[in-house]
């Protein structure tokens, strides 16, 4: 059994709180990265009066909650079909895709609850989503994530980051409790983050935004760090990490070609893709969380629930116009452990300008009566991006 910590205690009473209540809606949680929202959907799950489904949106993630579950002292029913088991169960930790059209196998339930839960709400999983949870008009609602917001495009072509009750479609209406990043940093639950800010050349705007307004286009990188020979500025700061004694490199790449360059290049180091088969990802995360490998350069994975304290260097090397990515990047390395002091974000694409530090972001309430996200009181939400970009 664990022992919550005063936040965690909070969190549970506000959402179970809001769960059993008779307030209308759908309800959202906010907490950082690395505040243990796989405990508290286990405390808030045994003090549910009814049957209750939870959603992950990876197996790995589904396997980490699992085993929060089973450390506090029961066992779920598993329904995913990445881990060979459909069953159903009072309490049933389930993938959206492995459920989707099977609705009537949950009539019974009356609670939901969806970890990362700002992907109910993209685009290419809210029909998932949707769809499920009408067919089941009774079932309540509540969503946990540290990244409560997601880049649309209006009409125009401008890109925006809404906050997640102020997207369509909306299933999440209210925000039920907030805990800020900085009180966490503040009082010793996450690790201490040192910005180291590299002078690569890299100019934002020598980058072009694509047809959707959401990132920026693969050509107009490409030609950028071409002209920056940025894979091997990416080689030189993972040698200068080991030159100052540090160890467990996580480096984040736009391209495949920029990570297999840096893993010829730096002896020990590994590469995983989201092409990389499963046996071969698993085999090499075993072995950056053993010790035997120093360095893992990723493209596209290792962003949302991979778990791993040790980490104590982070290398981001892939330009973003997301905070959402930023973000999770970033809160890998948010974990403390006896072994580190701190964390090195080692910043070669000026996303701490552009975003601010983590420490510093901050959901408030903001004018017009709308949630908003500031850094350093600089508004990042429900703002267009040049705005935000301008304002770095």
């Amino acid at each position: 059994m664990f022992t919550l910590r005063p936040y965690q205690s909070e969190t549970a009473d506000k959402a179970v709180s809001f769960m059993v209540g008779g307030e209308p809606g759908n309800g959202l949680v906010v907490m950082p990265t690395g505040a243990g929202k796989s405990l508290i959907i286990a405390e808030v799950v045994r003090r549910l009066p009814g049957p209750c489904i939870v959603f992950q949106p990876t197996k790995e993630i589904l396997e980490q909650n699992l085993e929060k579950f089973r450390a506090y002292g029961y066992e779920p029913a598993v329904f995913s079909a990445s881990m060979n088991e459909k069953r159903v169960g009072r309490v049933t930790l389930a993938t959206i895709g492995s459920v989707k059209d099977k609705p009537g196998l949950f009539s019974h339930v009356c609670y939901a609850i969806a970890d990362e839960c700002h992907g109910v709400n993209a685009k290419n999983k809210s029909s998932m989503f949707v769809r499920f949870f009408e067919a089941l008009p009774h079932v309540r609602i509540l969503g946990l994530t540290a990244t409560p917001y997601r880049l649309v495009t209006d009409g125009f072509g401008g890109s925006i980051l809404k906050f997640l009750t102020r997207t369509r479609p909306r299933v999440f209406t209210k925000v039920v409790h907030v805990v800020q990043n900085g009180d966490l940093f503040r009082q010793g639950w996450l690790a201490k983050l040192e910005y180291k800010k590299v002078k690569t050349g890299f100019r934002v705007d020598r980058l072009r935004v694509n047809t959707t307004g959401a990132d920026y286009t693969d050509a107009s990188v490409k030609a950028h760090f071409s002209e920056l020979h940025f894979s091997d500025q990416i080689v030189r700061c993972v040698r200068r990490c080991f030159d100052l004694g540090r160890t467990s490199v996580l480096v984040f790449t736009r391209f495949v070609e920029e990570a297999n360059y840096v893993a010829n290049q730096v002896t020990g180091a590994e590469v995983v893709t989201a092409k990389t088969p499963a046996g071969e990802r698993d085999a090499v995360v075993r072995g950056f969380r053993g010790g035997s490998i120093p360095v893992v350069c990723n493209v596209g994975v290792l962003t949302l629930g991979f778990d791993y304290p040790e980490l104590s260097n982070i290398i981001l090397a892939r330009p973003t116009m997301s905070l959402a990515l930023y973000y999770q990047m970033v809160g890998r390395g948010v974990r403390p452990h006896p072994s580190k002091q701190s964390t090195f974000v080692v910043d070669m694409v000026g996303l701490s300008d552009m975003f601010g530090p983590v420490e510093d972001l901050t959901v408030e309430w903001g004018d017009h009566d709308k949630w908003i996200v500031t850094s350093g009181g600089r508004q990042l939400t429900n703002i267009y991006y040049r705005q935000r970009n301008e304002a770095a």
